[in-house]
């Protein structure tokens, strides 16, 4: 195995740089440019010197030994000061030595992956909580990291594999007389897997939009005020506004932090039926987003209807320009303020009930690990209740049903999938 290094700090000037060294040869490397290396997991002030002597800085040294290291491999840690000339002093001085290499983005973690440091499932985490913005994200990115998906999959997986132990026990002593019927506690074991999966694929679909960003549309008619609230919401000039009806033709897009959740709060076009070539793309590509929105803000006049929107039950219906008339109900002006404040927390209030039916899954892999875990076994189900005939094909669906929670943890049949996984890691992960 290769010997890498790579910088595990930003670029860029700073307090203090860290360079990452992970192999074999890491202690031999750290020990070239520092002399004696500190009692495994110790830190120590050593100045480090290049080949030929010349003094490069002052550093702390970590040792982490094999077995006790992130990536499980001899790892050395260089913690120099944060000054870009002294980080590509010893980035150079490293690469001069044998059997060293630059590191790959994300080869420390798949490192970490390969010696059973980690699963997949927590590599995913990891790579959600660096991108992580809100308080939101970095909570659901923590359950995964500290591996709550891997222990629930492995407590699946024991279950199946006690239910396919009676499966097959009924089958090798098919000719003899089996003192108790196995079914009712395969049936159990099954039901109770199967109730744990649908939460999970459930919840999966709102972890995503946590991960991503919940989207919330303000909708409404021409000159409604909708830019106007979408600058007051962004607290800055993020759209055109103006008194001349259509001015908005495209989606505008802010994205930003509500009380933790991420949210992405969208300006559309106004909607009315028109002759105008460009404003009809603008009202066509508004009613589309508007549509795949996870919530709508309904800026209205007195009287005024959304054309070609029918309104959800929990969108949000609000009476635009409150400063210039009289409004009946919850009337809000972007210009003033008025109302904003009670905007943001009845959108906050919905989309945190939301964010409260989110587990453990996060992404679309494991809601289609999880999917096909669960067709096998309620397809298991099903034979188990047409009786000890159908007992090898009970037994082969729970078979695919643990393969399937396997490759949710990386066991198997995700070694496509590592390149695409590594790729978004930054070189020092």
């Amino acid at each position: 195995m290769d010997t890498i290094y790579a910088t595990a700090s930003a670029r860029g000037k700073a307090g203090v740089a860290v360079i990452r060294i992970s192999g074999p040869e890491a202690v031999r490397a750290a020990q070239a440019l520092s002399g004696p290396l500190p009692e495994p997991r110790r830190m120590g002030l050593r100045p480090l010197k290049d080949a030929d002597g010349e003094a490069l800085d002052e550093a702390l040294v970590v040792h982490f030994p094999k077995g006790e290291s992130f990536t499980g491999d001899h790892v050395i840690e260089l913690h120099l000061h944060g000054s870009p000339a002294i980080v590509a002093a010893v980035m150079a001085a490293l690469g001069r030595l044998p059997g060293l290499r630059l590191a790959e983005p994300g080869e420390f973690t798949r490192r970490a992956l390969e010696n059973g440091r980690m699963d997949l499932a927590q590599v995913e985490g990891l790579g959600d909580l660096i991108e992580a913005e809100t308080e939101a994200q970095r909570r659901q990115a923590m359950r995964v990291f500290t591996g709550g998906l891997g222990a629930k999959a492995e407590g699946w997986r024991t279950r199946l594999i006690r239910a396919a132990a009676l499966i097959e026990a009924t089958i090798d002593f098919a000719d003899e007389d089996v003192p108790v019927d196995v079914g009712p506690e395969v049936l159990e074991n099954l039901q109770a897997v199967m109730s744990d999966l649908r939460e999970e694929i459930t919840g999966a679909r709102v972890a995503e939009r946590i991960r991503e960003g919940f989207e919330v549309a303000i909708v409404g008619a021409p000159n409604a005020g909708k830019s106007t609230l979408l600058n007051a919401l962004a607290g800055r000039e993020a759209a055109i506004t103006s008194e001349i009806a259509g001015t908005t033709r495209d989606v505008i897009e802010v994205r930003m932090d509500l009380h933790g959740l991420p949210v992405t709060v969208l300006d559309t076009a106004g909607l009315r039926e028109t002759e105008d070539v460009v404003e009809r793309i603008g009202v066509d590509r508004a009613l589309e987003r508007a549509r795949a929105a996870d919530l709508r803000v309904l800026l209205l006049a007195e009287g005024d209807t959304v054309d070609g929107l029918e309104p959800e039950p929990e969108d949000i219906v609000v009476q635009g320009k409150a400063d210039t008339r009289q409004v009946s109900g919850f009337g809000i002006s972007g210009k003033t303020g008025e109302g904003v404040s009670e905007l943001v927390t009845r959108i906050t209030a919905i989309l945190e009930q939301r964010a409260s039916g989110v587990r453990t899954a996060t992404r679309e892999r494991h809601v289609q690990a999880m999917t096909r875990a669960l067709g096998a076994m309620e397809s298991a189900q099903d034979e188990v209740m047409n009786g000890p005939d159908r007992a090898e094909l009970a037994a082969e669906e729970l078979r695919t049903a643990i393969r399937a929670l396997d490759s949710l943890v990386g066991r198997v049949d995700v070694e496509h999938l590592l390149d695409e996984i590594f790729a978004s890691f930054c070189l020092g992960k």
